[in-house]
């Protein structure tokens, strides 16, 4: 089994570029142990790359070309795009694990169309997840894209079908992999609402995670979506697509409603991987 790995975790840029303006200082700090915590797993897990599944938010597809998925084949990356002093990340170049994401592309074509890309520009999508869960950037990284922002949006069961795709593909290479769903829960980025949290709805959502019931999962539409989790909530393909790819019940390790200034309902979690269907 190649696969050693898979989670999910909150990317919302102010993690890091609000961490001084939080006055909850011990949630902040048990989400930063949370997310160290999910480092040391990692690195617990022997993984020699990580698949690092986002939303780019238009940072390298915009309505031109849309992919419905990329997966990143690139031998180094750079991030993040947004400005280094905003987001409290340096610019640093981050490597790639070109081979082995060629083989894993190949493998996952056989049955879901994806698309890919040598060059991929990183914001905090990635970035915020990297700067916790590999800080000295030493891991290869394999960046992930599922269209959650251009409608038409990637359907929820297709996600859970590239997740198991994703699977398929890393059990069937030498290397140790691991996975992580990065994104949402609920939030209005860019609205008058942002800071609005929606935590029944993010709740409901991480119980039907960690239960792996993909009909409810894949019940949600998006006129759903956007009602109770926002824009942002669409990115819940991401953590869809890393619990297909798990296989296993799953375990949320951390989740609370009460950092607003970083805008969203922040989540840490893990799923068994030795129990995939």
């Amino acid at each position: 089994m190649s696969l050693v790995y898979a989670g999910v975790l909150s990317h919302a840029p102010g993690i890091t570029g609000r961490a001084d303006l939080c006055e909850n200082t011990a949630m902040r700090d048990a989400l930063y142990a949370a997310l160290d915590r999910q480092r040391q797993d990692i690195e617990a897990s022997g993984a020699e790359a990580l698949i690092v599944i986002a939303a780019e938010h238009f940072a390298n597809f915009f309505m031109n070309n849309m992919p419905a998925f990329c997966i990143g084949i690139g031998e180094q990356y750079e991030g993040p795009i947004e400005d280094p002093d905003w987001l409290k990340i340096p610019r640093t170049k981050v490597p790639g694990a070109p081979d082995l994401g060629q083989r894993l592309t190949r493998e996952i074509m056989q049955t879901v169309d994806v698309a890919y890309a040598e060059e991929w520009k990183f914001d905090h999508g990635v970035m915020v997840p990297l700067h916790f869960l590999t800080p000295q950037y030493d891991l290869p990284i394999i960046p992930v894209n599922i269209n959650c922002q251009g409608p038409p949006l990637t359907p929820l069961h297709r996600a859970w079908a590239f997740g198991e795709a994703i699977r398929r593909a890393a059990d069937a290479v030498p290397e140790k992999v691991a996975v992580v769903g990065t994104g949402g829960l609920s939030h209005w980025p860019a609205t008058p609402d942002s800071g609005k949290i929606n935590e029944p709805w993010d709740r409901e959502f991480l119980d039907r995670l960690v239960r792996q019931d993909k009909e409810a999962l894949l019940s949600y539409s998006d006129e759903e979506t956007y009602r109770d989790g926002g824009q942002g909530g669409f990115e819940i393909r991401t953590y869809i697509a890393a619990a297909a790819a798990g296989g296993g019940p799953g375990e949320i390790q951390f989740y609370t409603s009460e950092l607003p200034i970083f805008a969203v309902g922040v989540c840490v979690g893990r799923f068994a991987v030795d129990q995939a269907a």
